[in-house]
């Protein structure tokens, strides 16, 4: 059992930047890859990024490469998504996900079905 809570959401320009972290607990952080998903209103849930076990492979939807990053520091069981140059396209909720490395089905990263932990979700509002 793996619990996920996510910190750092905002308002913020367009143009601008944040910061997400997400925090894990119950589990070895290390053997799990952490996603980022994202749901708009009226949207359905779409993946964002994605970063493996020991942080050396990550993906990213095209339309957020070049300005998102995710990364994750194991020692302190956290993942980190910064987000620069904002649109207001970006605005939704932001989710951060756990799979187990373990993992026996078809493996893609970007599959919400992938993942087997969310957290609660964190409102990015981006203006215009």
């Amino acid at each position: 059992q793996v619990q996920l809570v996510e910190s750092g959401g905002g308002l913020v320009q367009a143009g601008g930047s944040l910061r997400f972290s997400c925090a894990a607990s119950g589990g070895t952080f290390g053997n799990y890859v952490m996603g980022w998903f994202r749901q708009a209103p009226g949207k359905e849930r779409e993946f964002v990024a994605a970063i493996t076990g020991s942080g050396g492979f990550t993906v990213y939807t095209d339309s957020v490469k070049g300005r998102f990053t995710i990364s994750r520091d194991n020692a302190k069981n956290t993942v980190s998504l910064q987000m620069n140059s904002l649109k207001p396209e970006d605005t939704a909720v932001y989710y951060c996900a756990a799979r187990p490395l373990w993992y026996s089905g078809r493996v893609t990263y970007t599959r919400g079905e992938e993942y087997h932990y969310w957290g609660q979700g964190t409102q990015v509002t981006v203006s215009s």
